[in-house]
């Protein structure tokens, strides 16, 4: 018995008749270890998707960034990423403190090429792969339950322009994000962020960094 598929997908999949292509697929791509060609891909992604459920069982996406290398392969069935800096919501790990059931996207725009992976994700505060990852809050370890390689045909083409200036960096001062310049946050920002808007070129009201957005600034 398949533990990828439901009755609500093998309904589908009789409807248009794909039950033995998706029976095949799952015989053929389906893993629960990374090979060498996963590991390679994995660590060479300078991003990816964060898949994670809230506390009212809502699935929720969000994008992780950093520079290669930052997703850190533990062995051939864990995977560990860091927690940078955000806008304190910390949606995504209070969801998995909540529901450790995730699924991660890594893509190739240039290729293109993608995998997909579900797996159990952890949080340990005194985890030693911080010291890892300058100025991160926190990593999060991922036990693969399964993964694939997913077909990438309707992955329009992008080529990178350049690398975020706002990944943490060894021996380099990373810039105050421009949202926390805005005016009507300067009461709420934590003890860190306190009085840099001052000397990262000034606060902001909410229109003018809406200009900003928007590139009208620049």
């Amino acid at each position: 018995m398949s533990n990828l598929y439901g009755d609500q997908h093998r309904d589908l999949q009789q409807r248009f008749d794909t039950t033995k292509l998706a029976d095949r697929l799952e015989q053929m791509i389906i893993k629960t270890a990374l090979d060498e060609a996963d590991q390679a891909f994995i660590a060479s992604r300078d991003m990816f998707f964060l898949s994670t459920i809230d506390h009212l069982g809502r699935p929720t996406v969000s994008y992780k960034g950093g520079d290669p290398g930052f997703i850190h392969i533990v062995d051939d069935q864990t995977i560990a990423f860091p927690s940078y800096d955000g806008n304190g919501m910390f949606l995504s790990m209070g969801n998995i403190q909540g529901s450790p059931d995730i699924g991660c996207l890594f893509m190739d725009l240039m290729r293109p090429n993608r995998l997909r992976l579900q797996g159990r994700a952890t949080i340990d505060l005194q985890d030693p792969l911080l010291a890892n990852y300058p100025e991160a809050d926190l990593v999060v370890r991922v036990a693969i339950q399964q993964l694939w390689v997913n077909c990438p045909r309707y992955i329009h083409r992008y080529e990178k322009v350049e690398a975020s200036k706002f990944v943490p960096r060894v021996d380099i001062e990373t810039p105050m994000a421009p949202w926390k310049r805005i005016d009507a946050m300067q009461d709420v920002l934590p003890a860190k962020d306190a009085g840099r808007a001052a000397t990262a070129g000034g606060m902001l009201t909410p229109e003018e960094y809406g200009r900003q957005l928007a590139g009208d600034d620049n």
